[in-house]
């Protein structure tokens, strides 16, 4: 695969020389990430960026799985994944901004505590249970959910806090062990019954957290490199962009619409992940 540097600098298969003759596990590792060559594609990563950002403008949700699969076509998994996540603080800043009011708080704390929680588990899950498996029966839970979803309309399911903590833990585990907490974090807003205002402003007040979490993650095991770092603020532009588009399409959505959109959405994961589940077996 052709390769050129986003932005000026040194060129990405060139490290300098560490003054260091055994340089520590953590710089070898940075050393060895730097090393990551940029696709020559720029705008391909581009539109992928942008329209993963705009669902995630629009919707509260979504980037990750939609970004991630197409943005590992053109840059490295492990540059894409961070930038995501990056992109995905992004967008929880700026929406948090400007909708902070409408910030359920002892929602967003709950499900934000359960998931500090269920992480370690989601670790012990990652080495026991095949990933296929787990992709496939979450698949399979969310398209249900959404299914049903989509012909039943009679206001809130879940009145009350109460059942934050198990969809909190299973986004923990979930997250913990395939970066997945999404789901049961959209579910759960979702039986909530919000107003569309008040779902996107609350999953970003659980998303920017844990998110800023996960890339002090990487910072610490040398995943978040200078290719990370560019190939992110190369996208920004387009990023803002998508942003703003995807607030204006989300202020046009009434209740009704903005819940089937999100049921539509859940459709989409689910795809994706039986997608993902059956791909090892073709």
């Amino acid at each position: 695969m052709p390769a050129v540097s986003i932005g000026a600098g040194t060129p990405e298969n060139h490290v300098e020389p560490h003054p260091n003759p055994t340089p520590s596990p953590r710089q070898d590792n940075r050393a060895h990430h730097e090393t990551v060559p940029v696709t020559s594609t720029t705008i391909p990563v581009l539109l992928v960026i942008g329209f993963a950002t705009f669902v995630r403008s629009a919707l509260g949700f979504g980037e990750a799985l939609i970004g991630v699969p197409l943005l590992a076509l053109f840059v490295p998994l492990r540059v894409a994944v961070p930038v995501m996540v990056l992109i995905s603080i992004t967008v929880s800043t700026i929406v948090l901004v400007e909708d902070w009011r409408h910030v359920h708080r002892r929602s967003a704390g709950s499900l934000l505590l359960a998931t500090m929680i269920g992480t370690p588990a989601g670790l012990l899950l990652l080495t026991r249970v095949d990933a296929s498996i787990v992709k496939a029966g979450l698949g399979v839970v969310i398209a249900s959910f959404a299914s049903a979803s989509l012909g039943y309309r009679r206001g809130a399911v879940l009145t009350d806090d109460r059942f934050a903590w198990p969809f909190g833990l299973s986004a923990g585990v979930l997250g913990g062990a395939y970066g997945m907490n999404g789901p049961p974090v959209v579910m759960y807003g979702a039986l909530r019954g919000w107003s569309p205002q008040r779902f996107r402003a609350t999953l970003q007040g659980y998303f920017l957290p844990a998110s800023i979490a996960s890339m002090l993650g990487y910072w610490l095991t040398g995943l978040w490199t200078g290719t990370v770092t560019r190939v992110y603020l190369t996208a920004l532009p387009a990023s803002l962009l998508a942003i703003l588009l995807g607030r204006a399409v989300h202020g046009r959505m009434n209740a009704q619409g903005f819940r089937r959109a999100v049921d539509l959405g859940l459709l989409a994961i689910a795809t994706l992940l039986l997608a993902q589940s059956v791909r090892p077996f073709l």
